[in-house]
């Protein structure tokens, strides 16, 4: 266990009982109850850390986390859900050395106290915001992540580092869902009277691996895929999901168009195509400045350069850069595992990191 005794952990005593608090507020996406009184449980620390509670806003149907300025040129972005449902992470909090265990340590409920913490002595235009939907597409608040990204000078995007380094690049994401209609027969008496969804689907299956494109990151990757009802009749429906991802908008667009032209080889056989593009990329035109600046300021404050990184897993930075701010991201928890069983964060950088936020909001405030 950590020693209790280190003059390191006397720094860090308020942000660990604060974590284990929030950590221990269980908060899968699809449970709403429970991501209501994560927000609360924030709210309350916000009270103890900086003296005020935050406001919780309703957006859409979702709890929202708000605190500090309506309008801010400075916006610290986090989202509060987990992909966990209740009680399926055990032990449910746990520090081991340098390692914390615990669902929505790494991704991000570290990355959003750090933020929390940051914010002592801060003063100027900035809000922490932190939703609750992120996890599953952020289809409730991603409006009002566009709205407060276009009058922000900077989102600061609290999501885990890479390794310790930040985001300078995401790539865009689209989901799809392919459905195959065909004819229900018996396999074994006439098939041949049958049109067999899964035979169709398969066809479509070898059509969108060849869409991916490696030299922009372009993957395509059926992933879910169901047919039939019995094992002795021919599958009368087949269901798709796809999930595209690119560094490209022009590449994210070129996979859309052959998607929704795809067509089973049977001209009985008929196909219904849903969904599209979900976050567009993060690209690292719109977080060059930021990421240049943020080095600085490491430099500044004496602590080992971040280094960057591009990655395929999008984030709500993706909506911020698309509304034309610039943005930054990977500044939350140093760890790994995140959506795993492995899931961990590192103690000792908490509060270094913290700390240099702090120092990169004082900084973006000057100007």
């Amino acid at each position: 266990m950590t020693d209790t005794q280190s003059p390191e952990y006397g720094r860090l005593n308020p942000m660990l009982k604060a974590l284990e608090t929030l950590v221990r507020c269980e908060s899968p996406t699809e449970d709403l109850a429970a991501c209501r009184e994560v927000v609360q449980v924030a709210s309350a620390i916000a009270a103890e850390v900086l003296g005020t509670p935050a406001q919780i806003r309703e957006i859409e149907g979702r709890p929202v986390f708000w605190w500090g300025d309506s309008m801010p040129a400075i916006v610290l972005l986090a989202h509060l859900d987990t992909v966990w449902p209740k009680g399926s992470y055990q032990p449910l909090f746990e520090i081991n050395g340098d390692v914390i265990r615990g669902p929505g340590t790494f991704d991000m409920k570290v990355g959003f106290l750090q933020a929390l913490f940051a914010l002592k002595g801060i003063e100027g235009s900035v809000a922490l915001v932190a939703t609750t939907d992120e996890e599953t597409g952020s289809h409730a608040s991603r409006n009002l992540i566009k709205e407060l990204s276009e009058n922000a000078k900077a989102v600061l995007v609290l999501e885990a580092s890479l390794d310790g380094k930040v985001k300078t690049g995401r790539k865009g994401t689209a989901m799809y869902q392919v459905k195959v209609y065909g004819r229900a027969a018996h396999a074994g008496l006439e098939p041949e009277k049958g049109i067999n969804s899964t035979v169709e689907i398969s066809h479509l299956v070898l059509q969108l691996a060849a869409l991916e494109n490696s030299e922009h990151g372009t993957t395509v990757v059926p992933t879910m895929l169901s047919a039939g009802t019995t094992t002795n009749s021919v599958p009368d429906l087949a269901i798709l999901d796809i999930d595209a991802r690119s560094y490209s908008t022009n590449e994210l667009q070129r996979v859309d168009a052959a998607i929704r032209t795809l067509r089973p080889q049977s001209n009985e056989a008929k196909i219904e195509i849903s969904g599209g593009l979900n976050r567009p990329p993060l690209e690292p035109t719109a977080t060059k400045a930021l990421y240049e600046r943020a080095e600085k300021v490491a430099a500044t404050i004496g602590i080992p350069a971040l280094g960057h990184a591009s990655v395929g897993g999008a984030s709500d930075g993706n909506f911020a850069a698309a509304a034309g701010a610039q943005v930054l991201d990977g500044l939350g928890a140093i760890g790994g595992g995140a959506h795993a069983l492995t899931e961990w964060a590192s103690v000792s950088a908490m509060h270094q990191r913290t700390d240099f936020l702090h120092a990169f909001i004082k900084d973006l405030l000057n100007d």
